[in-house]
């Protein structure tokens, strides 16, 4: 729960402190720039919110781990969810609008997660799970989006390292393996998750698990 929490803080304040300019640059995400993926954020922010508040009677379908739909392909950015993303971002006009936004969706997300039962059951996504599960894979999502925001601005800050070390773990255990030692948690996401091809050197530390990558997350 804590976890959820400094991840989705740093996220937000790396927001804030974007320059205007920064807001029309490329983002991590295939077809993206940075306004889109904000917008996204906003969006799965409205998503915690409504979970929360949407208990189920029923036993967990789905943890952490299995609450991922993992694939081998990269998006393309086709989606039509992805394409109403861009032209809904589009229509704030300003940075300002899509910072504040965020900043007021966000902070009633991380005021819920940090009310919330961890062991209430919640439904999403026609699943049922604990929220302590649910927060877990956000955890993952956030530190993600993270790395996509910054993929091209240097200067802005980096996940908090107990994110990165967290969703190191969460997606060793979706790939059912663990990535070498002398990777980083942030290069493990990065090669892990297909948002960077790896090196000669390291697709020969992969081994085995490089016939698994990427691994895809929806």
């Amino acid at each position: 729960m804590d976890l959820f929490s400094r991840s989705w803080t740093a996220l937000r304040t790396a927001v804030a402190e974007l320059p205007d300019e920064a807001f029309a640059q490329p983002s991590g995400c295939t077809g993206w720039l940075v306004r889109d993926l904000v917008c996204h954020l906003v969006i799965d922010a409205q998503d915690v919110l409504i979970t929360l508040v949407t208990p189920a009677d029923t036993e967990p379908t789905r943890d952490a781990v299995t609450y991922w739909d993992v694939t081998a392909s990269p998006p393309t950015g086709d989606d039509p969810l992805d394409a109403l993303t861009v032209r809904l971002a589009a229509a704030y006009g300003e940075p300002r609008l899509l910072r504040f936004h965020l900043d007021d969706v966000g902070s009633a997300a991380g005021r819920a997660a940090e009310l919330a039962d961890p062991g209430l059951r919640v439904g999403t996504r026609d699943q049922v799970l604990t929220v302590r599960d649910y927060l877990r894979a956000y955890v993952l999502e956030w530190t993600l989006h993270h790395l996509d925001l910054i993929a091209h601005l240097p200067a802005a800050a980096e996940p908090p390292a107990e994110g990165l070390a967290g969703s190191r773990e969460l997606l060793e255990e979706i790939a059912g393996s663990g990535f070498p030692a002398s990777f980083s948690d942030k290069d493990a996401l990065l090669v892990g998750t297909g948002r960077r091809a790896p090196t000669e050197a390291e697709s020969a530390e992969l081994g085995g698990l490089l016939r698994k990558l990427p691994l895809v997350l929806g």
